[in-house]
């Protein structure tokens, strides 16, 4: 199987070792388990579909859902 190599920083190595759950486990199973989304929109993609659906948002609205989502943190892993 071809593999790639990424960098991580400290903080982020050290949360997917923590993740493991036998110490033979690769990072690769690791992360292919982790609950990753990838149907996320941006705030101006729901506003266009709001709209289209009649809703109510406003542009301040998708400001704020956009910096919230900015400084969004995955939740830790015990």
């Amino acid at each position: 199987m071809a593999t790639k190599t990424i960098t991580l920083e400290i903080d982020a190595y050290e949360r997917l070792k923590s993740a493991k759950r036998f110490p033979r486990e690769s990072f690769s199973e690791v992360v292919r388990r982790l609950p990753l989304r990838s149907d996320a929109m941006t705030a101006r993609e729901f506003l266009e579909m709001s709209r289209r659906r009649g809703g109510q948002l406003t542009e301040a609205d998708c400001q704020v859902i956009d910096e919230l989502n900015a400084s969004d943190l995955p939740p830790s892993i015990p």
